[in-house]
């Protein structure tokens, strides 16, 4: 399936599920994840001073610098390698920019439903470690307690990897569960099927996952109940 689209000069968002403009009632979704944007946005440009609420909105850049300011009063720029997480609660207001001024932005937007409403808005920034831990699954985020970079209202694991060619990683979901994985970069085999950059997948009743690189690539996988 074609991702939808959106572009307005200054943005190209590729939409893997309904978005915006872009619907298709066949995708609004899987399980709590609502929402995965990959966005490039030219330099200097962004998204001004907006609202949201009771949403956990993870911000995951792959070029570039993505500069944020909330009504929370953080501010601060993310570069790749780091995730943050704004849990919008019971209402936040933020805005989004191009660090740079000589260069694009692209960074992936995944909006993902908690499981309860009415908290706090909140905000956390935090690094990965992917080149450090090169090969492996690590757990960007998670619900309270599930040793994730950073934490969200939702039983949700998002992991993160990046993979040399040939490499190999693996995830075994707990009965009941499913799984997303999104292809952030590169050619994968997600159990012998080939994955673009791009691509996504929605897996379930697989009791075991096995990604395989067929070239340098970064992926992110989701466990959701």
């Amino acid at each position: 399936m074609a991702r939808g689209r959106t572009w307005t000069g200054w943005l190209d968002s590729r939409h893997s599920f309904s978005f915006g403009g872009y619907h298709d009632p066949d995708h609004m979704g899987f399980r709590a994840l609502r929402v995965i944007n990959e966005d490039r946005v030219i330099p200097g440009a962004g998204f001004p001073l907006h609202g949201h609420r009771e949403m956990e909105i993870l911000s995951y850049v792959l070029e570039g610098g993505l500069r944020h300011k909330d009504s929370l009063g953080s501010g601060s720029v993310i570069p790749p390698g780091e995730v943050q997480r704004m849990s919008a609660g019971t209402g936040i207001t933020h805005s989004e920019y191009n660090a740079a001024t000589d260069a694009p932005v692209h960074f992936l937007q995944i909006w993902i439903v908690p499981n309860r409403t009415g908290t706090p808005p909140g905000y956390a920034q935090n690094p990965l470690g992917l080149d450090a831990a090169r090969g492996t699954l690590v757990r960007a985020a998670g619900p309270e307690g599930a040793g994730a970079v950073v934490t969200i209202h939702q039983d949700a694991l998002l992991y993160a990897a990046k993979l040399d060619a040939g490499a190999a990683v693996s995830h075994e979901p707990r009965p009941g569960r499913g799984t997303w994985l999104q292809i952030a970069r590169g050619i994968v085999a997600l159990n012998g099927t080939e994955m673009r950059e791009g691509d996504g997948a929605a897996i379930e009743d697989e009791a075991r996952l096995t990604i395989e690189a067929a070239t340098p690539a970064e992926v992110l996988l989701f466990d959701l109940a």
